[in-house]
């Protein structure tokens, strides 16, 4: 088991679909330690300095690296570069934990989601939740209640290398956004999910601030990243990742609102993947795999939106990433 955050595409923390990256790999592990600002799932991180917004929000919102530093994060973001581009095939499962503390007391989900994840290096992937649950509050024993809410759907998109396609299961629609030439047989970089694809060094410090954090335990490296770019910012203020320290593959991503704060927006997203199978698929199966979610069309009652790509997207939490018929 493994937690990263995979808050993807529906409305944000705002609301634009876009492309997602391309996967890196990942391992089924235990996470028995979490980043600093949430040392168990559920417990509200503690206000510091990794969740304060910069008051210059073009300056880093943390002192300047040593050297030392500089160098030993220069080191972690090459070996994780050179781990993640082994990855052919990717399919994992995946439950996401939303936590509100103004939807859900503290310690308790608001609501939680279930779905799978599929890709093929170097442009194709799906993002489909299956299933949601949200907190009804709690029973006579005082323990939450959850249940599914007719016609409440999580995300699911495709992207084929050369369309980004939006399925809204709400609303029987699906919006199919064509990538432009340049962007097509590449790794797609503009994502909402930062860290969990293709890990490029280069491109993490244009788009990052990134620090390192002190680990609890050796065989956990963990590192702050903090987005440059106000499109990221829209979308949040700040990942905490998590990375084994021998294999360089993550381990855990927790997701801070945009608006984050402990006591005002206290809202944070949590995931954890299992049943992961990295390169699992020969060459004479790749095919099959493809074709076994790449070629995936709306039924024939849907309507069908088309349009040219527009931009990077805006992330889900988990509180808005479902709709109502």
């Amino acid at each position: 088991m493994m937690r990263l955050n995979f808050s993807v595409f529906r409305r944000p923390f705002s609301s634009r679909p876009a492309l997602l990256a391309a996967a890196c790999g990942v391992a089924s592990v235990v996470m028995t330690s979490l980043p600093l600002m949430a040392q168990t799932r559920g417990t509200a991180p503690a206000q510091s300095q990794s969740t304060q917004a910069a008051t210059d929000p073009n300056a880093a919102p943390f002192p300047p690296l040593s050297a030392a530093e500089q160098q030993r994060l220069d080191q972690i973001l090459s070996a994780w570069e050179q781990q993640s581009q082994g990855t052919k095939t990717l399919e994992c499962e995946f439950k996401r934990w939303h936590f509100d503390l103004f939807a859900a007391p503290a310690g308790i989900y608001a609501n939680k989601a279930e779905g799978v994840i599929k890709y093929a290096n170097p442009d194709k992937g799906l993002f489909q939740v299956k299933a949601v649950v949200s907190y009804d509050g709690k029973d006579e024993n005082g323990k939450p209640k959850y249940s599914a809410k007719p016609g409440l759907y999580g995300e699911h998109w495709v992207c084929t290398g050369t369309e980004l396609k939006e399925f809204d299961h709400a609303t029987k629609q699906c919006k199919i956004q064509q990538l432009p030439p340049h962007m097509q047989g590449q790794n797609i970089i503009e994502s909402p999910l930062p860290f969990v694809f293709n890990a490029n060094a280069q491109q993490i410090k244009e788009r990052y601030w990134v620090q390192p954090m002190q680990s609890p335990k050796p065989e956990l490296i963990l590192i702050a990243a903090y987005p440059k770019h106000q499109a990221d910012r829209a979308q949040y203020k700040v990942v905490q990742i998590a990375l084994d320290a021998k294999t360089f593959l993550p381990q855990a991503l927790i997701m801070y609102a945009p608006n984050f704060d402990q006591k005002n927006q206290p809202k944070w997203d949590h995931y954890e993947f299992t049943n992961v199978k990295r390169n699992s698929i020969n060459a004479s199966l790749r095919k099959l795999f493809l074709q076994n979610f790449i070629d995936q069309e709306p039924p024939s009652d849907w309507k069908v939106f088309r349009d040219n790509y527009t931009g990077p997207a805006q992330i889900a939490d988990g509180e808005n990433q479902a709709r109502r018929k």
